[in-house]
């Protein structure tokens, strides 16, 4: 029987996880796979500029075989690999999907970014944008594409408020402001409710996809930037919509020549 019988076309929901250095990114996907690994057939790809060590720590969790955790260095900013050009993210997850068809969910975990860095929808369906308290009850408010529009912004580790002088109900009052009635989760991996909460968003999401009910977003592209050269200059100053555009269409060239 070919593969094609035995695993009939079905597309995995994409997920995004994005959000600055520290704010517990893979704490949320080490949580999502514990906890819903018994409902959904999960499989995750990790992004690091030089090394896989978010994947090693998925892997030494023991949230998920091992074998379905995967790691792609990006040797470059983060936001290169998951908006600029999703080429390597594409096919690692494509990889992913076909080793351990069927799969119903793929965590994409971007590198730890600025607060502009979102994903594709050429790469993901769906993203979440992840704060965390013991970043600053203030980051809320700076906004940005990630903020104020993705799917689910979480502002995480709220059992920190305290310890750290920020007012968590400000800062979640800050966070609804900016988002325009799309959803906030105040989250902690030691409050066993909060968790639950992350989980059914997670199933509404996936029924809501099966459905044909859910249609990919793009928050938004970055502010334009520079990226440094090797000797220290700049290479080129560029906008990321411009980028974006070009990204999509050798993501598909590149897959078009590897079929």
């Amino acid at each position: 029987m070919t593969d094609a019988a035995t695993h009939p076309t079905r597309r995995t929901l994409r997920l995004g996880v994005a959000g600055p250095v520290g704010t517990g990114k893979s704490s949320v996907i080490a949580t999502l796979c514990r906890h819903l690994r018994d409902e959904f057939a999960i499989g995750v790809i990790t992004n690091d500029i030089y090394t896989d060590e978010d994947a090693r720590f998925l892997r030494s969790a023991g949230v998920l075989d091992p074998e379905r955790i995967r790691a792609v260095e990006t040797g470059a900013c983060p936001h290169t690999a998951i908006r600029d050009d999703v080429t390597m993210n594409l096919l690692a997850v494509e990889d992913l999907e076909r080793d351990f068809a069927p799969l119903d969910i793929v965590l994409v975990e971007s590198g730890g970014d600025n607060l502009t860095a979102t994903f594709s929808p050429a790469l993901i369906d769906a993203q979440l944008f992840v704060l965390d308290v013991a970043g600053g009850g203030d980051v809320a408010r700076k906004g940005g594409p990630g903020i104020a529009r993705a799917d689910l912004l979480i502002v995480n580790k709220i059992d920190l408020g305290e310890h750290v002088d920020v007012d968590v109900e400000q800062m979640l009052t800050d966070a609804r402001a900016a988002r325009d009635g799309r959803p906030v989760l105040a989250l902690s991996r030691k409050r066993a409710e909060t968790i639950e909460q992350l989980c059914d968003w997670v199933r509404r999401m996936h029924a809501a996809f099966l459905a044909g009910e859910h249609t990919p977003i793009d928050p938004g592209p970055m502010a334009a930037h520079f990226h440094a050269s090797d000797d220290g200059g700049y290479l080129h100053e560029h906008e990321h919509e411009h980028a974006h555009e070009h990204a999509h269409e050798h993501a598909r060239e590149s897959l078009r020549t590897a079929d």
